[in-house]
């Protein structure tokens, strides 16, 4: 549970679950992390940078280095330079956590009651570009990189799987079954290289900005995603790839390897048929 010497990248850090993540990390001994973040259509860009600045001094005061960067993860651009700038800065990137994304709101605008051929086609395309293209453009800016070290994490942040096909109009659930199945893709691709690749899902709807544009007092707690994050970012998670984490699951009581194995859910797709090193993926809690 030590990131000491480890550099991290985190988009969508300034609010929310990204922000929790970074003090956690910062708190665990991380050397830097990149934040990044991007106004949506419903915000203006003093705000990021306001949360931004916020989220930098809470990790600068655990004694760690930050680095803010405004970059929206639909962007190849933004992304190469998010990942040019850490390690311009830094020197070396070992961890990515995929957690910038986009909620239903901007599909629907609040209004639940719309037909699905009612709705506007560039707010469902907003969202699959940020959920499933976003992870994508910054593995692909960050890879070589992290690949240069021999180590390194990529977390991407998912979502409840019973509610990624419940009855509704936006493409939010599917675009995270997505981001899934890619986590599966990417660690079966990078499987041996010392970069592990896995899926962390909060366990249901958080109390943040992140659904509906402000904080309503419901949901979990966003803290509850510190400790996973930092077990499966930290060597205490080498050699765990291609599977699946619940985060309000962390059993307190427990050693942090017993808590995190107690998050462990199998990935929500059958086991293939040809034959796969990623053979935990599949398996139920507690089996190894």
């Amino acid at each position: 549970m030590n990131l000491e010497g480890k550099t991290a990248l985190i988009t969508g850090g300034s609010r929310g679950l990204g922000r929790e993540m970074a003090v956690a990390f910062a708190e665990a001994g991380v050397s830097a992390i990149t934040l990044t973040a991007a106004a949506a259509s419903d915000e203006d860009k003093p705000l990021i940078d306001a949360e931004l600045q916020e989220t930098k001094a809470l990790v600068e005061k655990q004694g760690s280095k930050a680095h803010c960067v405004v970059a929206d993860v639909v962007s190849e651009t933004d992304c190469a330079q998010s990942v040019s700038e850490t390690i311009d800065k830094f020197g070396s990137l070992h961890i990515l956590v995929n957690n910038a994304g986009k909620a239903g709101r901007y599909v629907h605008h609040g209004d639940g009651s719309l037909n699905l051929w009612d709705v506007n086609p560039k707010g469902f395309r907003d969202v699959i570009d940020t959920n499933v293209l976003g992870p994508f453009l910054m593995m692909h800016a960050a890879g070589k990189f992290i690949s240069k070290e021999g180590w390194g994490r990529i977390i991407n942040i998912s979502k409840r799987t019973d509610s990624m096909h419940r009855k509704a109009i936006t493409p939010y659930g599917p675009s995270k079954a997505a981001l899934d199945a890619a986590t599966i893709a990417w660690a079966e691709w990078l499987y041996d290289t010392g970069i592990t690749v896995n899926t962390l899902s909060p366990g249901g709807a958080v109390d943040t900005k992140f659904g509906t544009g402000k904080i309503e007092g419901r949901g979990l707690d966003p803290k509850v995603i510190k400790k996973p994050s930092v077990w499966l970012a930290s060597p205490a998670s080498d050699g765990i790839t291609g599977c699946r984490y619940v985060a309000e699951r962390w059993d307190e009581s427990l050693t942090p390897d017993e808590a995190a194995e107690g998050c462990r859910e199998p990935v929500i797709f059958t086991t293939p048929e040809r034959k796969t090193p990623l053979e935990k993926a599949w398996k139920e809690s507690g089996k190894i």
